[in-house]
């Protein structure tokens, strides 16, 4: 009777080895960080908070706190992996010096956190310049998406709150820079909210477009080149009336709910102003069909909005609503944009869908649960969650080519960041070694030398 061999190997394990570093890959993000100068713009950004004799830099702290929610982490104790390998991460503060400094920051309220906003929003400028074509504004114009996500709290935290789904914990209302189909999206608001605020509160739109603004190169702090989109959440007549105020003049293509006065202004509208929807590719979309609403159903409204509806055939298994008609599912937006056809404009509505996918991201990257108790401190972990993935998304567009510039922080934790390296020494230079053997050795190699020849900052 011949033995049963398993399917895999049996490896001996040992401890004891030396020069070698787990998560070397993780040196793509401390090259972006270098590059972007966000180490200096942190620091310089929160010398306020440093005190006489400190051993370790009050801006260096948080950012090694950023690049362990960046590499999967999801508490401040997860710095802990980064202190394990200080000749790729350097010297890391001690847990009670982490938690000692997110205290005394969020202490100082909406001082820190306008300190840290403006460091990003400067390092930001930079990183677009250096990104050229890549960027998010090579086109000339900036898509801002703002979503609302639902944090889940298993314990009870301060502001958490039953939430719209029957669940408990926050309400965040987030912004982000839409990449387009050739790239991700970066975090450019995040606004801390009670589990049961307002999907359509008016006043938190417009405090979060404020925060998304602000981060924006100046030039697209106002006028048409900026769009912010939203689902029908920010279709009211406050936030509308913000954006399109005079000398502000912002573009914007916001969801609205089919009132019955639409649902009544549909049913009159002949099948001869009925257009065929258009898919990313140019291609007809099947079963959809958009038209353009007027008269006085835009009464109370900003002068210059145009109403476009979009009726569709149902998917399979979908129901029907009271305000769909004939059968067709119907959805309504209003935009501010003239001189383009009316099914471009539905699609360009359309694909704020892609914000889902950043919503998707954060929750991945730090945005799974809010660790700490207080809500000010919630706030500075969730400065934490979008420089991590400014990160995520600034290494990509500076490094990443092809395919690989869409990889989802998931997958780039996968296949780029958990590689393994060796650490060798000659003369007085200290070499990582990759291993020959992982596949993705050569995107990293190739991600790094691309860094490289980037300007330093200054």
């Amino acid at each position: 009777m011949k033995k049963r061999i398993g399917s895999y190997p049996r490896v001996r394990i040992e401890g004891g080895g030396r020069a070698v570093v787990s998560q070397a890959g993780g040196a793509l993000l401390v090259e972006t960080v270098r590059k972007a100068g966000l180490d200096t713009a942190i620091s310089a950004a929160l010398t306020p908070w440093r005190k006489s004799r400190a051993v370790h830099d009050p801006g260096k702290i948080p950012l090694d706190v950023v690049l362990a929610v960046a590499l999967g982490g999801d508490c401040l104790a997860d710095v802990a992996m980064l202190r394990a390998e200080p000749a790729v991460f350097g010297p890391v503060a001690s847990d009670p010096t982490v938690s000692r400094l997110i205290d005394t920051l969020a202490a100082s309220g909406k001082k820190a956190l306008r300190a840290i906003r403006a460091a990003r929003a400067e390092v930001r400028e930079r990183v677009w310049r250096l990104a050229h074509g890549q960027a998010p504004d090579a086109g000339g114009t900036v898509t801002v998406d703002l979503d609302g996500v639902l944090v889940i709290a298993h314990s009870h935290k301060e502001d958490a709150a039953p939430t719209w789904k029957r669940t408990y914990g926050h309400h965040p209302l987030m912004g982000f820079v839409d990449h387009g189909p050739g790239g991700t999206g970066e975090p450019v608001a995040a606004l801390l909210r009670p589990g049961n605020a307002g999907s359509n509160t008016a006043t938190d739109h417009i405090t979060a477009a404020q925060l998304a603004l602000a981060q924006l190169p100046k030039k697209y702090r106002r006028g048409r080149r900026t769009l912010i989109r939203t689902d029908s959440a920010g279709g009211t007549h406050d936030f509308v009336a913000w954006l399109a105020q005079r000398g502000r003049w912002l573009s914007y293509s916001v969801g609205m709910v089919v009132t019955e006065a639409i649902h009544q202004h549909v049913l009159k509208v002949p099948a001869s102003a009925w257009t065929a929807a258009v898919e990313a590719d140019g291609e007809i979309r099947d079963g959809a069909w958009v038209a353009e609403l007027t008269g006085n159903v835009l009464d109370g409204w900003p002068k210059g909005m145009r109403l476009i509806v979009r009726k569709e055939r149902p998917h399979p298994g979908a129901q029907l609503r009271l305000t769909d008609a004939d059968g067709m599912r119907l959805t309504c937006f209003a935009t501010n944009t003239v001189g383009r056809p009316i099914a471009e404009l539905e699609l360009r509505h359309r694909l704020r869908a892609r914000a889902e996918d950043r919503i998707r991201a954060a929750r991945a990257t730090g945005l799974r649960n809010l660790p700490l108790h207080r809500t000010a401190k919630n706030r500075i972990w969730l400065e934490i969650v979008q420089i991590a993935l400014d990160l995520l998304a600034w290494m990509p567009m500076l490094a990443l080519t092809g395919n690989a510039r869409l990889w989802e922080p998931r997958r780039l934790r996968l296949r780029l960041f958990s590689a393994a390296g060796q650490l060798v020494t000659t003369g007085r230079r200290r070499i990582l070694r990759l291993a020959r053997h992982w596949p993705w050795t050569g995107h990293i190699i190739a991600a790094l030398d691309r860094l490289t020849q980037l300007l330093d900052p200054g």
